[in-house]
């Protein structure tokens, strides 16, 4: 809305400063016009003289304004403009209002010494304009002071113009950048999003669907003659609970286990549920007082713990699972060990459990630790802020 507002203010005062030379020339013209007495063949002269000032100024700058950026182009043109001011000023000395048209032209195009040169020269025009051309002995004291204030003013007020100028082009070029900056930052944020969806997303398959399917997988896998109905029954159970959760993972909805239970609860609750498919036994230790959290830590813990078991069933062989909960002052922990096989920590590892677990507490500006050496079990912790 800013940069609307800039621009609009600023095309009112560009078209305003370019109509300031056409204005003055036509003001002094009808003031000529009424207040001379000249012949009819000196007014002719005079309004031949005018046509070709309106006409120098709309050839070489309204009808073609993409030259004012060309250095060499602009400067015969200011030029033109100081002879013809030259001319005029001289013939009648109420046309010397017209070097506020070379000032704004001068200021606009030119650069430098260029700038002040023609700025001064104007000045130094319009004073003997004002006297008639180069006064007597009694009046030159007064013409050259009178010459010097009119180029010091003119220098000065050309110079503050050209300097204001400048900073507005620089701010509206500011501006510009910041709305480009603005522009890619949304963007950035929309394809991040659409990553931290896709990466949610995957993490949500990955945490329910994938285990459940492997949870089913197992049991059907272990059916026998003799508990064939168990695992059948176990399996189905498995099978609903991965749709309840598949339906929520699509909906951005916290898994069940929360959606009753506080984060201690939902950890037992998981944890007892995967005891029993699993057939390990599991101890859950809480430290700590407990207290609300936000809902996507309290589902990142979770998620965790979840991914933690379902590696221990995957991977550890393990005959006992400990979970700890600890709330502290500004950070709640969750740990898994395990006294499975363990893994050799420098090799490259072509799962997704660790990242995906990396993933989430990171998220929340936590960090997640992994010790495990091979023989000796693994130990997982994650710490996020509370």
């Amino acid at each position: 809305m800013d940069m609307v507002v800039l621009d609009r203010w600023e095309r009112r005062l560009t078209f305003l400063a370019h109509a300031i030379p056409y204005f003055v020339l036509t003001a002094t013209t009808v003031i000529y016009s009424i207040f001379t007495a000249h012949s009819a063949s000196e007014r002719w002269v005079t309004y031949g003289l005018v046509a070709f000032g309106y006409a120098w100024m709309a050839w070489w700058f309204t009808l073609h304004p993409q030259w004012r950026n060309r250095m060499g182009l602009m400067t015969v043109f200011v030029a033109g403009l100081v002879v013809f001011y030259a001319v005029l000023g001289m013939r009648e000395h109420w046309f010397g209002a017209v070097s506020y048209a070379v000032y704004v032209y001068a200021s606009e195009v030119l650069r430098g010494r260029r700038m002040f040169f023609a700025v001064g020269l104007t000045a130094v025009l319009a004073t003997l304009s004002l006297f008639g051309g180069y006064p007597p002995a009694e009046a030159r004291p007064a013409f050259w002071l009178l010459m010097m204030v009119f180029v010091v003013v003119a220098c000065t007020f050309t110079f503050v113009g050209h300097v204001t100028t400048e900073q507005s082009r620089q701010r509206k070029e500011l501006l510009e950048e910041n709305e480009g900056l603005h522009a890619q930052l949304l963007v950035q944020a929309h394809e991040a999003g659409v990553q931290d969806e896709r990466h949610r997303m995957a993490g949500e398959i990955h945490d329910t669907l994938a285990q459940g399917l492997a949870g089913i997988i197992t049991q059907l896998s272990a059916a026998s003659s003799s508990d064939w109905e168990r695992r059948v029954a176990v399996a189905a159970e498995l099978a609903r609970a991965n749709l309840a959760e598949a339906r929520r993972s699509v909906h951005a909805l916290r898994p069940p286990a929360l959606d009753s239970a506080a984060l201690p609860e939902a950890l037992d609750e998981v944890a007892s549920g995967w005891s029993t498919v699993n057939g390990v036994p599991v101890s859950m230790t809480l430290t700590g007082s407990v207290r609300v959290m936000h809902p996507e830590v309290e589902v990142a813990l979770l998620r965790t713990a979840q991914e933690a078991l379902s590696n221990v069933a995957k991977h550890a062989a393990a005959s006992r699972v400990g979970l700890t909960l600890s709330y502290m002052e500004d950070v709640v922990t969750l740990d898994v060990r395990d006294d499975g096989v363990g893994f050799d920590l420098t090799r490259p590892s072509s799962g997704f459990g660790l990242p995906a677990m990396r993933h989430r507490v990171h998220r929340l500006s936590g960090a997640l630790s992994v010790e495990s050496e091979p023989g000796a079990g693994t130990a997982i912790s994650a710490r996020v802020p509370a």
